[in-house]
């Protein structure tokens, strides 16, 4: 009777926090910026690339910005959120991206939540530098898409491998020429084509070119070359969250 009473205790809370955290949105997208942190066309980058990574890698990174927890701290409404709206696949290969932005006196946050099948290629340390070391010194400068960007072009690198068929050597050795030879036809591409536009630079909302430091890589160099617009990949929308399961693990920091 003991055990039956403190299940249904455990329900009644886990069904409060889910609660809490928004509904999944309609239409489905990787993106979704309920503080309004980042500019329209920001937040069109954000989310070509980050469709660009679940088309390529099956991989899923949603990033969500909130003005509150809504009485949770920042681990609980992200695993809360992942769980909720099936962040990642069958093979459990989702992560949350959440901010928090600082306003007035109140403390900036952020987490990063990962799902069960990317908890071997981004474990809780690696989640924790990538709060401290690339979000957070962007984002005390109220640059909330610099920090963003650099940080799903991180944990895009280092989680690719986790799902991906593993090759042969012999396999890999035309593709990493062939690779290099592409990166340096679209960099001499780049180079030229800055020349000729005469230096100016892209202002805030119709900038698609540069990403900050360490952000997200021109598309073409990250297999979006294809049916590119010019904001980006436009190999498609997003197809929808597939299921993923959170167990608790990831990082956070505050600022």
């Amino acid at each position: 009777m003991k055990h039956k009473f403190l299940a249904i205790i455990m329900l009644f809370v886990a069904v409060s926090l889910s609660a809490q955290v928004p509904e999944k949105p309609n239409p489905q997208r990787l993106v979704n910026d309920y503080a309004s942190v980042f500019t329209a066309s920001q937040r069109a980058q954000l989310e070509n690339f980050l469709v660009m990574v679940d088309d390529s890698t099956s991989n899923q990174i949603c990033v969500v910005a909130v003005n509150d927890f809504g009485g949770m701290d920042k681990s609980q409404y992200a695993t809360e959120l992942g769980q909720k709206w099936g962040v990642g696949g069958k093979a459990n290969n989702g992560v949350v991206v959440l901010i928090k932005p600082k306003v007035g006196n109140g403390r900036g946050e952020a987490f990063i939540a990962i799902g069960y099948g990317l908890e071997g290629a981004i474990p809780d340390a690696i989640a924790n530098r990538i709060v401290d070391e690339i979000m957070i010194p962007h984002f005390k400068q109220n640059d909330y898409f610099g920090g963003t960007s650099a940080a799903v072009s991180y944990i895009y690198k280092i989680a690719k491998g986790e799902i991906s068929v593993v090759r042969t050597k012999s396999n890999n050795s035309w593709q990493s020429y062939l690779f290099i030879a592409i990166v340096m036809f679209f960099i001499i591409i780049t180079v030229v084509s800055k020349g000729k536009g005469g230096g100016n630079k892209d202002t805030d909302d119709n900038s698609h070119t540069t990403y900050g430091d360490g952000g997200i890589l021109p598309w073409m160099l990250l297999g979006g070359g294809s049916g590119r617009s010019s904001g980006g990949y436009s190999g498609g929308g997003f197809g929808g969250f597939g299921g993923g399961s959170f167990g608790g693990g990831g990082a956070g920091g505050s600022w």
